[in-house]
């Protein structure tokens, strides 16, 4: 807790310095800094952060810049209430406030979107690792259940923006990095256009040998995105992508193996090989395509329509079978919004709009005999349709008030039919009863700067593919949806002089039918409907300059960031196999987590970043018998950057993580067979690098 009372007492400090700067005189009209403030675009129009009625993050390009761009890991933990974790390269697991109980590995429980196209398919499985990280421009983060807008999800929403929207000139960057453990990674784009047409081409491919045994990654990744204006007020975007990954999984070591030699990989035992005797490990080969057209059809009236699709070949040789898949997904989002005609104290807008996918997926096992394809063990065909209608209406009442009502109905069904051994010439159908998920918003204006927010809205998760139809191969009918109700509050602060701002949220959200992971003794998975959940939680991200931005002075500017989490998140009842653990912690979930970064700005555009990150202890197993320890994560960057003409500039920049040398697991197996835990992550590693702008 000594980290949770100094980073609340720096921001105090920083609140009160602010606070007694504002009392001096007000400095001269051309000395003022205009506050430009932070927008989303995740509910359905641009929207300033400080007065949505929700809990929302924005990272934007200058953001992204200050991190490694070799994964996406760093940047996403800087945001309250998000853990992401990566097993191992090219291995990421992400959830939002809890939701990590029912992923043993990628993204569940979340829903993902590629600007207007949906990233998390009809099945529910999102691809995340797929995309470079100089892909993305800007990410937004709706925490909490949204599924009024957004359709079945009781974790929280991710935008990914593959357009700058923070700048509309021209340009060429080249990049190129290396680093500990056989880093490398290089990456290319093009971005061109004219008042009425803009095109990017991106191109990147990384390699890593990895810090364990039998971890090595290899990525391909190519992007091309075109936005035509093509009358003044209406745009259509084409998108497209393709990614190659392939990583190897070393799998997890019981902590007498962690600490005896943490690069190991998973050892042989009596009854299974090793991990490099099976060759186990993931290659995932994914388009994605789609049109997004945004049309003003009147002064009052506009509508948003994208179509898409994508192709998933992947393949995963496991210790136990060799797992391919052939998934085929394609839908359309549409969504008009109508405006009323501002008055002095009333403004309002009604959105209405529906959502359609529909993906097959082609699921065959295989015995693995060292990485090759053996006998065929089982082959299904599985194809799963979600829909839903949504509508909004938002409000602003005396420049004050805003208040938001939302609701979405769900639909969702799968089916099913076994190609071998049983041969089925009929699908069966398992349809599940549509669903409500409504939203109520407010927040109020106390100050041109301090907003409060209340919120209340129904969380819904129906079963993934993964979890219908996991390792174990057979199909569970039985596996019933989980939902649950989110009740919120909080506000945002800033001072006039865009120097400090916070945003404080607390909430208290009640999960039923909980989707939980078990494991069969052979290794292989099942999941059930478990009881409930019951997690409060806060959650603190503040801001503030130190020392202003300025041209005089050595220290041109001292930033200070917090985000902080605090979670109380336990099974409120919660038997099975004769166990009962109701009370118990979440399995999964940190007490406390707490961010802090500094950025100086030095003379001659140097800059250095620290981020110190502090993840308290968390069960590895349900019953909470066993817990990975804290540590203490502490990483650095330090660029330069060089104007060589007007629009050329080369940055050169160096970093460190895990300067601590901790030793730790990033991405633990819970509830894992035989108390393999553990996935070590690195020790202390560099790297290093140049991009040139042109």
């Amino acid at each position: 807790m000594n980290k949770l009372y100094f980073a609340l007492s720096l921001l105090n400090i920083c609140a009160l310095s602010l606070s007694a700067q504002n009392k001096k005189p007000a400095p001269k009209p051309d000395s003022i800094h205009i506050l430009q403030p932070v927008v989303v675009r995740g509910y359905l129009s641009q929207q300033a952060v400080l007065s949505i009625p929700a809990s929302v993050a924005v990272i934007t390009p200058a953001q992204l810049k200050l991190q490694a761009d070799n994964s996406l890991v760093s940047t996403m933990n800087t945001i309250p209430g998000v853990r992401m974790e990566e097993r191992t390269p090219g291995s990421y697991r992400l959830s939002i406030r809890g939701s990590l109980l029912r992923s043993p590995f990628g993204v569940r429980d979340v829903k993902v979107y590629f600007d207007e196209i949906p990233l998390t398919d009809a099945g529910g499985n999102t691809y995340l690792n797929a995309l470079d990280f100089n892909s993305i421009k800007s990410i937004e983060v709706l925490k909490g259940p949204d599924g009024s807008l957004f359709g079945a999800n009781s974790g929280g929403v991710v935008i990914i923006n593959p357009i700058n929207r923070y700048t509309d000139s021209n340009q060429v960057a080249v990049g190129l990095n290396g680093g500990s453990y056989g880093l490398f990674h290089e990456h290319m784009a093009v971005d061109e256009g004219n008042a009425t047409n803009r095109f990017t081409l991106s191109q990147a491919y990384q390699t890593y040998d990895g810090y364990r045994d039998h971890s090595y990654m290899q990525r391909h990744y190519i992007q091309a995105t075109d936005q035509w204006k093509y009358l003044p007020h209406n745009t259509l975007r084409a998108i497209a992508f393709y990614s190659d990954l392939n990583y190897q999984t070393p799998g997890g070591l019981t902590l007498a193996q962690f600490n005896a030699n943490p690069q190991a990989s998973r050892y042989a035992t009596a009854t299974l090989p090793s991990a490099i005797t099976q060759n186990i490990g993931i290659s995932t080969k994914m388009i994605l395509g789609g049109l997004v057209n945004e049309a003003h059809i009147t002064d009052h009236l506009r509508n948003v329509t994208s179509v898409f699709g994508n192709h998933v070949d992947f393949s995963n040789p496991f210790i136990t079978n060799y797992e391919q898949r052939n998934e085929n997904t394609f839908g359309l989002r549409s969504y008009f919004e109508l405006s009323g005609t501002p008055k002095p104290n009333y403004d309002w807008k009604l959105n209405l709009g529906l959502e359609w996918q529909q993906t097959n997926s082609d699921i065959n096992n295989y015995g693995n005999r060292k990485g090759i394809k053996d006998t065929t063990q089982t082959s299904d065909r599985i194809n799963t349709n979600q829909h839903f209608f949504f509508a909004r209406y938002a409000a602003n009442l005396f420049k004050r008030l805003h208040a938001e009502a939302a609701v979405s109905i769900n639909y969702y069904k799968y089916s099913f039919k076994n190609n071998y051994p049983l041969h089925q010439t009929g699908f069966t159908n398992r349809d599940f009863t549509p669903e409500w998920m409504p939203r109520l918003a407010l927040s109020y204006q106390i100050t041109n700067n301090f907003i409060w927010r209340a919120s209340v809205s129904r969380g819904y998760s129906t079963p993934t593919t993964a979890e219908v139809r996991p390792t174990d191969n057979v199909i569970n009918t039985a596996l019933n949806a989980q939902d649950g109700i989110n009740y919120e509050t909080g506000f945002r602060i800033r001072d006039s002089y865009d120097r400090f701002s916070l945003d404080a949220s607390v909430f208290y959200y009640h999960l039923r039918n909980a989707i939980v992971r078990q494991l069969h003794p052979d290794e292989t998975e099942y999941y059930i409907n478990a009881g409930g959940t019951k997690q409060p939680g806060l959650e603190l991200n503040g801001t503030a300059w130190i020392i202003k931005q300025n041209t005089g002075s050595f220290i041109r500017g001292l930033q200070l960031k917090e985000a902080l989490t605090l979670s109380k998140f336990t099974f409120s009842d919660y038997h099975v196999a004769g166990a009962n653990y109701s009370g118990n912690k979440l399995t999964g979930v940190p007490a406390q987590v707490s961010v802090t970064s500094l950025q100086v700005l030095l003379p001659q555009r140097f800059n250095v970043f620290v981020q110190h990150n502090y993840t308290s202890q968390l069960p590895l197993n349900d019953g909470n018998t066993v817990y990975a320890g804290h540590y203490n994560l502490m990483q650095a960057k330090a660029s330069w950057t060089w104007l060589i003409a007007a629009k050329t500039k080369l940055e050169i920049y160096a970093g460190a993580d895990n300067l601590l040398n901790q030793k730790y697991s990033l991405g633990n197996d819970l509830n894992a067979v035989g108390n393999r835990y553990y996935n070590a992550a690195p020790l202390r590693n560099y790297y290093g690098g140049v991009n040139l702008l042109l």
